[in-house]
């Protein structure tokens, strides 16, 4: 039978699976213009990121949830507005994918993800090349480009905003990890949001201005404020969700979780959207890109492992050596004080 904390923890991963899904799904819905016809993603993107400041500020400065971190206007300008242009630019390109491209493939070419986080973690200095990681990155993009040529619905323009936002999210997990883990900073869900979101606003408000605002007619946008308003929680909900889970079983986890939230995300699509079809390369590609998805994962937990026990063996390998350096040096020992003497 399972323990409280198993069940617990299957609960955790369920609720991260169905939000994760579901965001996706709904974002796609609500774009669609065969649906809910609202194709302006920076302005979706924009209400996520203004209702998750809003939410992040009082649950900081009103109700005292967590506290907020010491951060000074260098930190500020040096880490958190980088990362918050690439987090921007992310978001903004990967909803805009949903306008061109179907779910089903848009979560194949999400294979790539690997990729570009290696790529950019090289081109950064914080990632070696290495032959067997390499090797893995070229099975994923040959299933990848056999999946894109199986597509039956292709689509340039689509394809290409979805790359670039892997890559946006790519520079922004690297940047994380170099700008802000070397300051010793590390922010949860709630602080990360409060810093960050009204910074991407900002960042977003740009492209919007130009590229969004002088087509948007008013008089024939359909809002409907419990649709963006449950959008929008259901967002900052899948943020939640992701600590949760990562704080309970860890990272490797929480990738086993997503490649199987991807296979359930094809199918759901392929029923609840129509026009999207998937083809038997698309299947075939994607496996292949799965396979090296999986070796990629399992390469970076057998790193991590060794580098835990090497820091878990570092201070008996140090009480070992000092053990044998009492062994041959007694300092109650005039010959060896000697011997050491001329040594020297």
């Amino acid at each position: 039978m399972l323990n409280r904390e198993h069940l617990l923890t299957y609960i955790y991963l369920l609720v991260y699976i169905l939000l994760s899904s579901g965001v996706i799904l709904y974002n796609k819905w609500v774009l669609s213009t065969k649906y809910f016809n609202f194709p302006y993603p920076i302005t979706l993107t924009m209400i996520h990121m203004g209702f998750s400041g809003v939410v992040a500020f009082f649950l900081i400065r009103v109700f005292k949830v967590v506290s907020p971190i010491k951060m000074t206007f260098q930190i500020y300008a040096t880490c958190v507005i980088p990362i918050s242009a690439f987090f921007a630019s992310s978001l903004w390109f990967g909803n805009t994918a949903y306008l061109y491209i179907s779910v089903a493939f848009i979560q194949m070419l999400k294979s790539l993800m690997p990729v570009a986080t290696f790529l950019t973690a090289v081109v950064c200095g914080t990632d070696k090349l290495r032959c067997d990681v390499f090797l893995n990155m070229v099975l994923v993009s040959v299933g990848v480009v056999i999946s894109s040529y199986g597509e039956i619905h292709f689509n340039v323009l689509g394809t290409g905003y979805q790359v670039m936002g892997m890559f946006g999210e790519a520079l922004r997990l690297v940047l994380t990890q170099v700008l802000l883990q070397k300051k010793g900073l590390t922010l949860n869900p709630i602080t990360s949001l409060y810093y960050i979101a009204p910074c991407s606003f900002v960042f977003l408000f740009i492209p919007w201005y130009f590229l969004e605002k002088p087509v948007m007619e008013v008089s024939q946008i359909q809002f409907n404020f419990w649709i963006f308003f449950s959008n929008a929680l259901c967002a900052l909900a899948l943020n939640f969700s992701i600590f949760l889970v990562i704080g309970r079983t860890g990272a490797v986890t929480i990738r086993v979780a997503g490649v199987l939230k991807d296979w359930i995300l094809i199918a759901l699509s392929t029923v609840l959207f129509p026009e999207s079809v998937i083809t038997g390369l698309n299947i075939i590609g994607y496996a292949i890109a799965l396979c090296g998805v999986v070796m990629y994962n399992y390469l970076k937990v057998r790193d991590a492992r060794a580098s835990q026990l090497l820091i878990e063996n570092l201070p008996e390998r140090l009480e070992l050596k000092t053990e044998k350096a009492s062994d041959l040096y007694d300092p109650n020992d005039n010959v060896h004080n000697i011997s050491g003497g001329r040594n020297v």
